[in-house]
């Protein structure tokens, strides 16, 4: 993730001493990551290694740390390797998203599938998922039942997003529930395990989870917007990548709801392949100036500023003010 962040972290934590601590912890954490991901096997630990040293925010292990900053045992070993299981599941994911959509590139690299295969991907994957599960039993009973109800959502969303939303469905329900259970599972799931292992109290637990559900769907939701809004000097990527994919998106399928005689030529190419230049850029056109930017702008303003009502349950300080920050930025960073 890509945010106006304090220098080496993905979160804008403003408080210095909180800033260094976070990353000297991020660090300890960066070391373990790499001995998690060695395998039996030269070939296992490299492919294992592959996308974790092609970089990344470690977002979701950061918010595990900042979150455990709630309670009285910040720094303990159960923090850290609760902040290990996320990422690691997190990369399992990735691998297996880029066999799914057939992608060449993952954070500026060969993507798995690309360097060797689909199968050598997956089975990484698993590994991974696999090694993310080992640590989890480290952290006992309820952290297995949460790992396990987390990977069920990501893994569901992954396959609904494969296909269409059932009869009667609502195609924007669907795929809310697909945002939900791929992205925000994951990181309400950070904010849980940070809270718990930390040693908050039960509501600050609740409220983090929570939060974490609410900003991580928006989040990517604000992505959607982005892929659409921006021009590719802005976004780092070419415009309208998911729209020629004939990926469904948030104003997409908002203006898919539209009823004005209007938007019937917009609704025509929505309904036919993209893939075709001149077709995708009159969409994209099209697409930025009908009213379901707004809409989708709006959408993704009221999640984040839901997920800054649930941090009233955390005390005042540095912590709450990062995370209130986070939230600003995931409401502006598509408007």
């Amino acid at each position: 993730m890509t945010t106006d962040a304090t220098p080496g972290l993905a979160l804008p934590v403003v408080d210095a001493e909180l800033a260094d601590r976070l990353r000297d912890r991020l660090a300890v954490v960066e070391e373990a990551l790499a001995e998690h991901v060695r395998g039996s096997a030269d070939f296992i630990t490299e492919a294992a290694g592959h996308l974790m040293s092609a970089g990344g925010k470690r977002f979701r292990p950061l918010l595990v740390l900042l979150a455990a900053e709630t309670g009285p045992h910040a720094d303990s070993e159960q923090v850290r390797t609760a902040a290990c299981v996320v990422e690691l599941t997190h990369l399992a994911s990735l691998y297996h998203d880029d066999v799914m959509d057939e992608a060449a590139l993952r954070r500026g690299a060969d993507s798995a599938n690309a360097r060797w295969d689909n199968h050598v991907a997956i089975l990484t994957g698993d590994f991974l998922f696999s090694r993310s599960s080992e640590l989890t039993a480290d952290l006992g009973p309820d952290a297995v039942r949460i790992q396990a109800r987390t990977f069920s959502r990501l893994v569901q969303g992954q396959v609904l997003e494969t296909v269409k939303p059932a009869p009667g469905q609502d195609p924007l329900e669907h795929y809310l529930d697909v945002v939900a259970g791929k992205t925000g599972s994951l990181i309400a799931t950070s904010a849980r395990y940070g809270a718990m292992f930390g040693g908050a109290p039960a509501e600050v637990v609740e409220a983090l989870t929570a939060y974490g559900e609410l900003v991580g769907s928006a989040f990517q939701l604000s992505d959607d917007i982005l892929d659409i809004a921006s021009e590719s000097v802005e976004s780092g990527k070419t415009p309208g990548t998911d729209l020629r994919e004939g990926v469904p998106t948030l104003p997409v399928l908002l203006a898919l709801r539209s009823a004005d005689p209007a938007d019937a030529r917009l609704h025509e190419l929505l309904g036919q392949d993209l893939s075709d230049d001149a077709a995708h850029a009159e969409t994209l056109a099209l697409l930025r100036a009908h009213p379901a930017m707004d809409q989708a702008r709006a959408y993704v303003k009221n999640q984040a500023q839901d997920a800054k009502q649930l941090l009233v349950a955390l005390p005042e300080g540095p912590v709450r003010d990062a995370l209130e920050a986070f939230a600003d930025v995931v409401a502006v960073r598509s408007a």
